[in-house]
């Protein structure tokens, strides 16, 4: 009975959700587009052209607004869910922490990349610390990807949980770029822990 009163709480407040509204009105596939969208009004990091990776991409609404948005950006999403295919982009099912994986993107670009993306979460235990914690390893993870792969004046932009890892983050954000922000976007959902962290220049 609880659970069915939540589900039904959540379709509702999904009903009532104007990001949700605009992005079947826009085509999108996820209210999350919106996200990045506020990201980069606010700072003007994306430029056509660009070599992208999308990180844990699925279902794919920041590759779906980069693609439609961008000329001629190269766009890799990654994500261990099968996505319905996003035009003029490579999509690879797997997990990015992987070698192999970070073989494939590489071998992709055959040279570094400009921007590396990632909106990716854990699927939620209804434990906050345990998401926060789990999420910001996720977050260190992808990190770590961008300093290996982006080049001198990349820029890599991800989710980060309010929580236990969030200094951690930062402390590494601050060591390896020359720029970073943390920001939360409008269409965060005020009741939400989640920022992002958006880093520019490798030290």
């Amino acid at each position: 009975m609880k659970k069915n009163k939540i589900s039904k709480n959540w379709i509702n407040k999904q009903k009532r959700d104007i990001y949700v509204r605009k992005s079947k009105i826009e085509g999108y596939r996820s209210r999350a587009v919106y996200k990045l969208q506020e990201i980069e009004e606010k700072y003007k990091l994306i430029k056509n052209g660009m070599s992208v990776v999308d990180l844990g991409a699925a279902p794919g609404s920041w590759s779906e607004y980069i693609s439609r948005k961008y000329k001629n950006t190269r766009l890799v999403s990654i994500d261990l869910k099968e996505m319905e295919p996003i035009e003029n982009t490579i999509q690879i099912k797997g997990d990015f922490t992987d070698e192999t994986n970070q073989k494939k993107i590489l071998d992709h670009f055959k040279d570094k990349i400009d921007l590396v993306v990632s909106d990716m979460a854990v699927n939620t235990t209804g434990n906050k610390n345990v998401d926060s914690l789990v999420t910001g390893e996720l977050s260190m993870e992808a990190m770590h990807f961008s300093l290996k792969t982006l080049k001198k004046n990349g820029v890599f932009i991800s989710k980060i949980f309010m929580g236990s890892s969030f200094n951690e983050i930062v402390e590494l954000a601050k060591k390896h770029f020359k720029e970073f922000h943390v920001y939360k976007p409008p269409s965060s959902r005020k009741e939400s822990k989640e920022s992002f962290i958006i880093c520019k220049n490798l030290r």
